[in-house]
């Protein structure tokens, strides 16, 4: 049933909160699924498998990338620059852009919710089931 509901896509730089807000659009009914975009050298890529009906955007600077992942030594600000260059064209292209700098996950989860709502994007009744994990600790080109 969850493949019938428009596709809602995430994408932003690393430890920007893809994984929590996908989890909790899931957990709200909301055929949600993260893009690892930042890690991938083809612009469009968010959209070549799977074009979503909404495209959400999320921004954290390095100051909040440190903060939320702590145990993660190589985010430098070449490393944002280069997540930010790869997600250029999913920025662009975004029907909302959401700066998670201190915000919670669930002020992130409210404001993508009513924006949803607004648009009239249905979602089941119940919570779809979660997603593996994604993501990691180390950029792909960490030996640089």
């Amino acid at each position: 049933m969850n493949e019938d509901l428009p596709l809602v896509k995430v994408v932003g730089v690393s430890a920007a909160g893809k994984s929590t807000l996908v989890r909790k659009l899931r957990a709200a009914g909301y055929n949600a699924r993260p893009a690892s975009q930042e890690h991938s050298d083809v612009p469009d890529m968010w959209q070549r498998i799977r074009p979503p009906a909404v495209l959400i955007y999320l921004h954290a600077d390095l100051e909040s990338q440190r903060q939320r992942r702590p145990d993660v030594s190589w985010w430098t600000p070449t490393h944002l620059a280069q997540e930010e260059a790869r997600l250029a064209h999913a920025r662009a292209h975004a029907h909302l852009v959401v700066d998670t700098r201190h915000r919670s996950p669930e002020q992130v989860f409210q404001e993508v919710r009513r924006f949803l709502e607004a648009r009239g994007i249905p979602h089941a009744q119940s919570p779809l089931p979660p997603l593996p994990e994604t993501g990691g600790t180390a950029p792909r080109d960490a030996g640089e």
